[in-house]
Order: structure tokens, then sequence, then C-alpha cells
């Protein structure tokens, strides 16, 4: 059996689309991320003893 035929039904199951999962909003997740981010550069900043 080749790459190509096993590949092909899985990729028709997961081009279908239909399992998505609804408690990842996009919102929710960049907010996150970008409250994440932020205290991280607070922290390199706060902490940055080269001067």
């Amino acid at each position: 059996m080749s790459l190509h035929a096993a590949a092909a039904p899985a990729l028709s199951v997961l081009a279908d689309g239909s399992d998505n999962h609804d408690s990842l909003n996009p919102f929710i997740t960049g907010g996150g991320a970008l409250l994440l981010l932020l205290i991280l550069l607070f922290l390199t900043t706060r902490f940055n003893k080269d001067r």
C-alpha cells in the first residue's frame, strides 16, 4: 500500500471540517497570547541588569 493510498481517506475526513471544536474562541486565544507576551515583555524589561 502506498502512502498516497493510505493518506487519502484520512485527508477526506479532515477536509470535511464538521468536527470543529467550539471552545477554542479565537478572541480568547489571541487575547491570552497577547497578555502572556506583554507579561514576558514586562518581566524582561523589569529585570534587565545590563545597564
